[in-house]
């Protein structure tokens, strides 16, 4: 058997999109500067003079328009991929979202469906402050009417979009921006699921649940554990709408213990939501409360020091596991 191919985030999701360009005569990507400029985050290089500027489709800076017209594509029978540049710019198009992608298979007695992947880069850390350092997703976990995904491994980056673009309804997709230069290794799988978490370390004394960009500091913080003799397992979420319930109950029920890392804000946030579920589902069989590390409660700073201050680090989640295990 061959070794694993080692390779950026950023080349799986540019080798999903190519994959399925080629696959696939209606797929076609469209966003701000996808076509010639390659990408605000380079994921599309290439692809233009490769497929055409029918298949790759640069578009007016009008986030409502190019998503509304995304969604006409796919009432027409087309698969569109639309990339919406930062997550905050998604704001612009959330009309369309939540009222119009969302909503049509329900308002027309499903009569009709919007196969739309939306894909959008997420998250803080690259000093761009406080207007493009959202970590937004709970938003978009919140709608009934979209699945939600996160892929944090480079194997989710390549093959989560194949699943997507299957799918009969919409589908969000946050590529966190920490992880495009993240390099990983290509496991030999053709598909992978579009829903339920994945156990990306096995533990036994408390559970570490994230996804995105915030799986690799759980593992970080799993590995300083483990000094301390501290089993910590790791649940990479990958879906946030639908949840795994199932697959976080197990897990929580056997270790007892479970800390929520989540990049967004503490209050209202996709951390408070698996954290009530917990409570709901596996209250008797938990030693201590759920605990939680989020971001501050501020909007993210530009410098450096304090943008790492205000975002969950390797230390706060080994802290917050300590804290459960009544080692702080």
């Amino acid at each position: 058997m061959s070794a694993p191919q080692k390779i950026t985030y950023r080349e799986a999701l540019r080798e999903a999109l190519r994959a399925a360009l080629t696959a696939d005569p209606r797929v076609f990507l469209m966003g701000e500067d996808v076509g010639r400029y390659g990408g605000c985050y380079a994921v599309s290089k290439g692809l233009l003079a490769e497929f055409g500027e029918a298949r790759i489709r640069d578009t007016p800076l009008s986030e409502s328009a190019f998503t509304g017209a995304g969604i006409g594509a796919a009432l027409g029978g087309l698969r569109p991929i639309v990339e919406i540049m930062t997550v905050n710019f998604s704001l612009l198009a959330l009309d369309q979202i939540l009222n119009n992608a969302a909503t049509l298979r329900h308002m027309s007695g499903g009569q009709v469906s919007v196969p739309l992947v939306i894909r959008m880069a997420t998250g803080a850390g690259r000093q761009l402050a406080a207007q493009h350092s959202h970590s937004l997703e709970n938003f978009y976990a919140h709608i009934p009417g979209l699945k939600v995904v996160a892929p944090a491994t480079v194997t989710d980056a390549r093959h989560m979009l194949a699943a997507a673009l299957a799918d009969p309804d919409p589908v969000i997709m946050f590529e966190h921006v920490m992880l495009y230069n993240a390099e990983g290794e290509l496991e030999p799988v053709e598909a992978v699921p579009l829903t339920g978490a994945a156990v990306r370390r096995p533990g036994k004394d408390l559970t570490l649940i994230t996804y995105g960009g915030s799986l690799p500091k759980a593992l970080a913080a799993a590995e300083q554990l483990a000094a301390d003799g501290i089993a910590a397992e790791v649940i990479d979420l990958r879906c946030l709408r639908p949840l795994d319930d199932a697959t976080i109950m197990a897990s929580v029920r056997r270790t007892r213990r479970a800390v929520i890392v989540d990049e967004g804000w503490r209050s209202g946030s996709l951390a408070a939501e698996i954290s009530a579920r917990i409570v709901e589902q596996a209250f008797y069989d938990l030693d201590a409360p759920p605990a939680r590390a989020c971001s501050a409660e501020v909007p993210i700073p530009y410098a450096r020091h304090l943008e790492d201050a205000a975002l969950p680090q390797v230390a706060d989640i080994v802290a917050a596991a300590r804290g459960v295990l009544g080692r702080g």
